[in-house]
């Protein structure tokens, strides 16, 4: 039987992998040989593992976790493309954070921290139909999308009137898992079935204009909120985004975002 099997040194030179990996597979559970022999424990392998080890090999490449690995190959052939596709789109929108990540490197390279002109005002008090959604930091842009969705629809289907622009409510601190909330401003507050009231008091405001892309709001977050402390003042939830001119009015780059901060003297 042993001649029908590889020694570990040569099956690993066969799938391009070091003898230290396929000891760690085979410890992890990932790939066992097909003999280990009793009396010296040396590890074999049959030809057809060449395979598996390959695709191990090529999917450690693409950095893909262990145990996720572990389940695409135990997988049946259509679950583990829903396996892989899951995988191609985390990694899809880890690229296009990093996408952002660049071009908020690029334009602080090019002009240092860009200059935001904040003002302090008041607003008066509001009232929104929203929708609510729970995520955590690296979804926001997506749900925050998704809720938009869900809100022209819901009014839409009622013909509820509504006056732009849509807005967005977030907390101050941004954890793990974050509620926002997306609405309108609808007449005395006129709701529906799948929309709430959010009542927003009027107040002192702290706020800001963003022309650019969603990726580069933290610019403008941290000129804000920089100057809110700078001034000796307190910020208060929520966190209010207006969009004034968004997707399918103008490119993203003129991409139109008001941010506000209510505010109050601080008592330290």
């Amino acid at each position: 039987m042993h001649d029908e099997l590889l020694t570990i040194g040569r099956f690993a030179r066969l799938c391009r992998l070091s003898v230290k990996q396929l000891r760690h597979y085979d410890e992890t559970g990932l790939l066992t040989p097909a003999l280990v022999d009793p009396g010296s424990g040396y590890r074999y392998y049959a030809p057809e593992q060449a395979r598996d080890a390959l695709t191990i090999a090529l999917l450690r490449e693409m950095d893909l976790p262990l145990a996720v690995i572990a389940r695409a190959l135990a997988a049946e052939p259509g679950h583990r493309a829903e396996i892989l596709r899951a995988e191609r789109d985390r990694l899809a929108e880890r690229i296009s954070r990093d996408q952002a990540r660049l071009g908020m490197l690029e334009r602080l390279a090019e002009g240092g921290l860009p200059g935001y002109e904040v003002t302090l005002g008041r607003e008066p008090e509001r009232g929104l139909a929203v929708v609510r959604a729970v995520c955590g930091p690296a979804e926001i842009g997506r749900t925050v999308g998704e809720c938009l969705g869900r809100l022209l629809t819901v009014l839409g289907e009622t013909g509820i009137a509504w006056e732009p622009p849509l807005c967005a409510l977030y907390p101050l601190d941004l954890g793990e898992r974050t509620a926002i909330a997306v609405g309108a401003r609808t007449p005395h507050g006129q709701g529906a079935p799948g929309l709430e009231f959010e009542a927003l008091p009027g107040g002192p405001v702290a706020e800001t204009v963003h022309v650019g892309p969603y990726a580069q709001l933290p610019l403008a977050y941290h000129a804000l909120f920089a100057a809110v402390h700078e001034r000796g003042l307190r910020p208060l939830a929520p966190v209010r985004e207006t969009y004034l001119v968004g997707p399918g009015e103008a490119p993203q780059e003129e991409f139109m975002t008001r941010l506000t901060i209510p505010v109050q003297e601080s008592t330290a």
